[in-house]
């Protein structure tokens, strides 16, 4: 076979569609390094690549004089006329046909609030056209093919579910010097991941400390992300026991995870969630939210919360205080992870693609 990839995303910073596409390809290359895939595989990319990953058998190819959405719009379909494209980042040539696209999520329709209105209306065209003219439609939870059925009226004959893996956080050498540089013990601090986006709801998190008692003996990790807006609004001075660490590297996330008492994530809505994955996988007990899709990932081997309800965070938080309960979701959590990897996503993806 030959396969024409969108590499767009390796000129864009690393978030969960990303990472998507970089492990899918990843599994690829490996695939083909020991035969079990036979084929050309070019990734087409716009000029102002930032990422600097390479693979092995695949390879990258700069095409054009445009960047961004121009590039996708005009350029990538010209030079793939009559060609198959695999876009897994979600945006794809709008009036090509002879491709497949991953869409991560309706979040545009179902959560329009978190965007811009021109990102909102340039995304919902994008979507429609992709929707009716593309060969197949991939997504990452059954709940986004749900979405897509009901907002995009796409078959689900056309849809093809192919869950996220772990891997890319479970093969890392841990490193533990976050720890001490920021005086943490181990389960002894409450992880979060946070985002400037009002989505993930983590203002959620710091109004449920409220209600634990004797709060102030465990820590409120915040990693990621630039200072979340929900202190821009009251606090100068953050409250002593609640840290943010900002931006840490994926071996530093890797000893954050599996040190925590738990991992908090009331997120409104996700096409998949990710981060709940990663940390089920490391053996740390999670809460989620019981919205979207994190309740398909989670299953019961996660506590599920009510997002707009801080005081029963509080509650599942305290749950976790106690050894017994804490460990047994930790096991829990780690064999549920275990049905998600790299390779089941990229077979499938493959064997979808085989077709075409």
């Amino acid at each position: 076979m030959k396969l024409f990839i969108n590499g767009r995303f390796l000129t864009q910073s690393v978030t969960g569609v990303q990472r998507y596409s970089i492990e899918l390809i990843k599994e690829l290359d490996q695939l083909i390094e020991i035969g079990a895939i036979k084929g050309e595989f070019i990734i087409l990319s716009p000029k102002n690549i930032t990422n600097g990953i390479t693979f092995k058998n695949i390879k990258v190819k700069k095409i054009g004089l445009l960047t961004g959405h121009a590039w996708e719009q005009i350029e990538l379909p010209l030079y793939t006329m009559g060609k198959l494209l695999f876009n897994p980042c979600g945006p794809a040539p709008m009036f090509k046909t002879r491709q497949v696209v991953t869409i991560h999520d309706m979040a545009v329709f179902s959560n329009s609030v978190a965007f811009t209105k021109l990102f909102v209306i340039w995304y919902k065209i994008i979507f429609f056209f992709i929707g009716k003219l593309s060969k197949k439609i991939f997504t990452v939870s059954n709940f986004s093919k749900d979405e897509l059925v009901n907002y995009l009226k796409i078959k689900e004959s056309k849809i093809i579910v192919t869950h996220l893996g772990k891997e890319h956080i479970t093969e890392l050498q841990s490193d533990n010097n976050i720890l001490s540089e920021y005086n943490l013990t181990k389960k002894k601090y409450i992880l979060a991941v946070s985002s400037m986006s009002p989505n993930k709801n983590f203002d959620a998190i710091v109004k449920a400390i409220d209600f634990i008692k004797n709060k102030n003996n465990y820590d409120i990790v915040i990693a990621g992300g630039t200072h979340p807006k929900v202190f821009n609004k009251k606090l100068e001075v953050l409250p002593s026991n609640i840290k943010h660490v900002g931006y840490v590297s994926d071996n530093e996330l890797k000893a954050l995870y599996e040190n925590a008492l738990c991992f908090v994530f009331p997120s409104y809505y996700e096409g998949f969630g990710l981060p709940p994955l990663e940390a089920m996988a490391l053996k740390c007990s999670v809460i989620v939210s019981d919205r979207s899709s994190l309740p398909e990932v989670a299953g019961n081997n996660a506590l599920l919360c009510n997002p707009d309800n801080p005081e029963d965070i509080a509650m599942k938080i305290v749950q976790f205080k106690v050894d017994s309960f804490r460990e047994s979701y930790e096991l829990k959590g780690y064999n549920r992870a275990q049905d998600f990897s790299w390779k089941k996503c990229t077979e499938k993806t493959i064997n979808e693609l085989k077709d075409l």
